[in-house]
C-alpha cells in the first residue's frame, strides 16, 4: 500500500492540476494538454567515474535551448533511466526543471514495474516540476502483461497522477508492445493525452490515431526514422533521439510536414533515416552520446554495463553522417 505521505501528495496534486493550466493541464472547459511538437529525449551525461554529471546536463540543455523544440523527455530510454538510482531519478529531473526555458513543457519517464512504484515515482516527478509523466509499459513478466493488465495498471496510474500521462511504447526495449485495444480504451481516461510510440510500425500509428479520433487523444512518433510518414498520418509531433545532434534539421522537417511541403519534407525525411537508423537501432545509446561529443554537445561515456563503441563501429557510425552530408 502507499504510505501516508505519498496519499497526501497525491491529493495535493490532484487539487493543483485542477486549477492549473500554464503547462497544459486540464483547463475549465475540459481540454488535456496539447502535447504537439518535437521533443529530444535527454540523455544523461557521466563523469568518467559513472557519476552524473549536471554541469554538463545543463550545459545541453543550455545548447538545446536555442532549438524551436515544444519541449524535453528527460528519464526515457536515452537518459539511461533503468541504471539510475531513484534518488537520480528526480534530481536529474529536478536539475532540467530548473535549466530549461520556462515555456517548455518536460516529459519526465516515471515508469517502473509495479503499479505501486510507478505511482510512487509519477508523484514525485510531478513534485520536482515535470509537466506530464511517460510511463513505459512494465515488462519484466511480460508473459502476463495482457491487455486487461496494462489497462488496469495505466488506469491506476493515472487516476492517481497529478500530471498528465503519456503512454510509452518501445517494444526494442521491453519486448512488449502496448495493445492497440488497451490504447483505445485508455484514450478515454481524462488524464491520459496521448502515447510516444517507438516501433516503428506506421500502420499501427495510423490506427491509433484512426481508432482515438473522437478523444482527445495525441500521438507522438518515438524516432526520426519515420516522422514524416507519422505525419502524414495524423500524429503531432516526435520524441526524436536525433534532435539531440541534428535539432534543427529535425525541427524542419515538422515544419515543412505541417505546411504540407511534402516533397521538400520526403527529400529530408530520406537524408535523415540513415544517421537516425546509426543511433538509434544500429549503435544505440553509445552512438548517440558519440554523435554528441562531434555535434558540440557533451556526450560521453555511459554508465555500465552499456559499453563504449569500438573502432569499426565508431568508423560505420562517421560514415552514416558523412554519406548524408551531415559531417
Amino acid at each position: 500500500m502507499l504510505g501516508p505521505q505519498v496519499w497526501s501528495s497525491v491529493r495535493q496534486g490532484l487539487s493543483r492540476s485542477l486549477s492549473r493550466n500554464v503547462r497544459g493541464w486540464a483547463s475549465g472547459e475540459g481540454k488535456k494538454v496539447d502535447i504537439a511538437g518535437i521533443y529530444p529525449p535527454v540523455t544523461t551525461p557521466f563523469t568518467a567515474t559513472a557519476e552524473v554529471d549536471y554541469g554538463k546536463l545543463e550545459e545541453n540543455l543550455h545548447k538545446l535551448g536555442t532549438f524551436p523544440f515544444r519541449g524535453f523527455v528527460v528519464q526515457g530510454s536515452n537518459g539511461e533511466f533503468p541504471f539510475l538510482t531513484s534518488s537520480e531519478r528526480l534530481e536529474v529531473v529536478s536539475r532540467v526543471r530548473q535549466a530549461m526555458p520556462k515555456n517548455k513543457l518536460l516529459l519526465a519517464g516515471s515508469g517502473c514495474e509495479s503499479t505501486q512504484a510507478t505511482v510512487e515515482m509519477t508523484v514525485s516527478m510531478a513534485q520536482v516540476g515535470a509537466d506530464a509523466a511517460m510511463v513505459v509499459t512494465p515488462c519484466y513478466y511480460r508473459g502476463r502483461m495482457s491487455s486487461a493488465a496494462l489497462i488496469h495498471h495505466y488506469t491506476k496510474v493515472a487516476d492517481l497522477s497529478p500530471i498528465p500521462v503519456v503512454l510509452y511504447s518501445v517494444p526494442a526495449n521491453t519486448g512488449l508492445d502496448l495493445p492497440v485495444d488497451a490504447v483505445v480504451t485508455l484514450s478515454q481516461h481524462p488524464n491520459i493525452v496521448g502515447m510516444k510510440d517507438s516501433g516503428g510500425d506506421v500502420t499501427r500509428i495510423g490506427l491509433i490515431v484512426h481508432k482515438t479520433r473522437k478523444q482527445d487523444f495525441q500521438v507522438l512518433a518515438g524516432s526520426a526514422g519515420f516522422l514524416m510518414a507519422s505525419y502524414a498520418l495524423g500524429a503531432v509531433g516526435g520524441v526524436c533521439a536525433l534532435a539531440n545532434v541534428l535539432g534543427a534539421q529535425v525541427c524542419q522537417l515538422e515544419r515543412l510536414c505541417l505546411t504540407g511541403q511534402w516533397e521538400d519534407a520526403q527529400k529530408l525525411q530520406h537524408r535523415l533515416i540513415e544517421p537516425n537508423a546509426a543511433v538509434t537501432r544500429r549503435f544505440g545509446i553509445p552512438g548517440l552520446k558519440k554523435m554528441m561529443d562531434w555535434f558540440g554537445y557533451y556526450g560521453g561515456p555511459c554508465r555500465a554495463p552499456l559499453q563504449e563503441l569500438s573502432p569499426a563501429e565508431e568508423e560505420a557510425l562517421r560514415m552514416d553522417f558523412t554519406s548524408n552530408g551531415w559531417l
